[in-house]
């Protein structure tokens, strides 16, 4: 037990990072079901540079590629990326959005776009 304690404290400066400026890795998984029904996963593999946008706001931006792997199909790697801006609204409220790509680098194939908004509140 007291060594789980330490250990967590230990790496607490590793997780620390998120009010600072600067470059980062972000790895995501996100998976699809209808129903119970598994129809696949895409993991993000990007680099990005995060900052603030004077006292209430910050910005951030990622890319790199991501892995389509759709269930019983074959895994595809493909170009994508995000950017995003939150911004507080006072001090228990919080609005923000992103805008993202996916997309092939094959001619004649679509790359597909997608846009994320919403307001946080803090109670």
């Amino acid at each position: 037990m007291i060594k789980s304690v330490f250990a967590a404290v230990a790496a607490a400066p590793l997780f620390a990072g998120a009010a600072l400026a600067g470059p980062y890795v972000n790895v995501e998984a996100n998976s699809g079901f209808t129903g119970s029904d598994y129809t696949g996963t895409t993991t993000d593999l990007h680099v990005g540079y995060e900052g603030p946008i004077g006292e209430g706001a910050s910005y951030y931006v990622q890319a790199g590629a991501s892995v389509v792997s759709p269930d019983g199909g074959e895994a595809d790697t493909v170009p994508s990326g995000k950017a995003g801006i939150s911004v507080a609204a006072t001090d228990s409220l919080g609005l923000y959005g992103e805008v993202s790509f996916l997309g092939s680098g094959e001619s004649g194939v679509d790359r597909g776009y997608g846009t994320k908004a919403g307001v946080k509140w803090n109670f």
